[in-house]
């Protein structure tokens, strides 16, 4: 089958997770069909969604309609991020990866963005003090 073939027949877009990674990342998930209420919408699409967001931080006027309404979207990611949801899912597949010997625990990364610093530590001179006279 031709490329273009397969990208015509694909239900999924560019950037959205491959059928590979869905295959590690559901089993992860909550379940997908709700106790009481109306059915969810596919955690597939909502979390294509959030990726689309994370990937080009695009406003939501140019949200595609593919995923769904963009509602139903955030609260979801809101909702999960509330009750641990994200975390749980990151610690899994952080041991899932170490188990399989694909994480290096040696290796370590500080990205400047990510580390505040104090207001007064932005490159400011300090100047040293004159010694005070006391009197008497």
């Amino acid at each position: 089958m031709a490329i273009a073939e397969k990208l015509e027949n694909q239900e999924y877009g560019r950037g959205d997770l491959s059928d590979a990674q869905w295959k590690k990342l559901d089993p992860l998930l909550p379940p997908q069909k709700p106790n009481r209420g109306r059915p969810a919408e596919d955690h597939r699409k909502i979390i294509n969604g959030i990726l689309w967001i994370l990937r080009t931080g695009a406003p939501i006027t140019d949200w595609p309609i593919r995923y769904g309404i963009h509602s139903t979207v955030s609260s979801r990611f809101y909702r999960w991020r509330k009750v641990g949801i994200w975390d749980d899912i990151l610690a899994k597949l952080q041991t899932m990866a170490d188990y399989e010997g694909r994480i290096d625990w040696e290796v370590h990364l500080a990205d400047s963005t990510v580390v505040r610093a104090h207001q007064h530590a932005a490159g400011a001179i300090i100047w040293a003090r004159k010694p005070r006279i006391r009197a008497k």
